[in-house]
């Protein structure tokens, strides 16, 4: 393992009933005026809107409405998220929903703050900010993680590029499985799927030699597969709607990444084709990585195999790591056929032109812990594979 510092802040609040029991808690230092964010209206039909508004107006808090958010956020929707937070002087930011919503409001949360603009700051002077409006987040949509850290991913439509910010560090969260049930089936499944490609993001790093870390990741995959396969079977089953929340906060909370240069070089590939597309993320990485995946076993084969016997349980004997390896990500492949998902940019609807497909090759950051570093040229291939 690599030299490491670990630090978590982060307050969970999780099971039934959490928001409420997370609010009691915490609505005494929540100041005065609370935004209240949200996306595209779920939580206003199933009644979850009502039940938050109640909350903070018994408190007497006043509410600042945020809505609207939409999936793959955009830079446009965070300066606005921001000038409304300055123009009421909000106390607060409560998001409610899924990765989408709390990404926004951390890059909101860093930008009201600010005087100058945050892709300035960030991206071309190179500083990272240090104040922020205080957040919490309730999870109907859980996948992301992103309740667990201060990353956000936001997508600039002038500059065609789906990137990372730095913003806000939850102050608390709250993970009540049954607020899942709030949102269409595909789109927890995709979310469940991107828990697992953090996982297995995390473990495809270096070092590549097995550790704690890896042995703690190997589980939660597992865990992640075996409870797919259970809300597939019967989407009401709420100890595997559980055992899934849970999953998606371990994938981002850094216990994972303990000594370990992540790879996410899949993530990267995709946020490009989403912001070119906006196409779905999960459903997104569950037809790329198995292409990947079969341009870089053969750069690290004992990585990839013992992968294949730990989540999968491709038997060894009598093979060598790569053969193990590629019987491990057809596997994955199977697998994300078993779900429903889309296995081709065709079923996903998603545009698959070579101009398209050369634009996000072109821009696609290449990451540190990949197994090996791809060219533009190799990334188009992958691209083109996924059609």
């Amino acid at each position: 393992m690599e030299s490491f510092v670990y630090q978590y802040p982060v307050k969970n609040y999780f099971g039934e009933g959490a928001m409420g029991r997370a609010l009691a808690s915490e609505l005494p230092a929540m100041g005065e005026k609370v935004m209240l964010a949200y996306g595209g209206g779920s939580i206003k039909r199933s009644g979850l809107y009502d039940e938050v508004v109640a909350l903070l107006t018994e408190a007497g808090k006043e509410i600042v409405e945020f809505g609207g958010i939409m999936s793959n956020p955009t830079y446009e929707k965070v300066q606005e998220g921001a000038k409304i937070a300055r123009e009421n002087d909000v106390d607060y930011i409560l998001a409610v929903g899924g990765g989408s919503v709390f990404d926004c409001c951390k890059i909101v949360s860093a930008q009201a703050k600010l005087d100058e603009d945050i892709h300035e700051y960030e991206h071309v002077q190179g500083k990272m900010p240090t104040e922020f409006i205080p957040l919490a987040c309730v999870v109907t949509l859980s996948g992301t993680g992103a309740e667990q850290n201060n990353g956000g991913v936001i997508t600039d439509e002038v500059r065609k590029v789906k990137g990372p910010f730095i913003g806000a560090l939850p102050v608390w969260a709250a993970l009540d499985p049954a607020y899942t049930l709030t949102v269409p089936r595909m789109q927890f499944m995709s979310g469940a799927f991107d828990s697992l490609s953090h996982c297995m993001e995390t473990y495809f790093g270096t070092p590549r030699e097995g550790c704690v870390s890896d042995d703690i990741n190997f589980a939660v995959q597992r865990n992640i597969i075996r409870n797919m396969r259970a809300v597939a079977a019967d989407e009401g089953d709420m100890h595997a709607r559980s055992e899934l929340v849970y999953d998606s906060a371990m994938g981002e909370n850094g216990v994972l990444k303990i000594g370990k240069v992540g790879d996410f070089q899949c993530h990267m590939i995709q946020h490009q084709y989403g912001a070119y597309t906006h196409t779905n993320h999960g459903l997104g990485l569950g037809i790329i990585h198995p292409h990947l995946y079969r341009h870089l076993a053969p750069e690290a084969p004992a990585q990839f195999a013992r992968w294949a016997v730990e989540v999968w349980g491709v038997d060894p004997t009598g093979k060598d790591d790569l053969t193990v390896a590629l019987a491990g990500i057809d596997e994955l492949a199977a697998f994300v056929k078993e779900m429903g998902m889309p296995t081709t940019f065709a079923e996903l609807e998603g545009d698959a032109s070579d101009e398209t497909l050369r634009a996000v090759a072109d821009t696609a950051v290449l990451t540190a812990g990949c197994a090996k570093k791809l060219t533009p040229e190799e990334i188009f291939e992958i691209l083109v594979e996924c059609r």
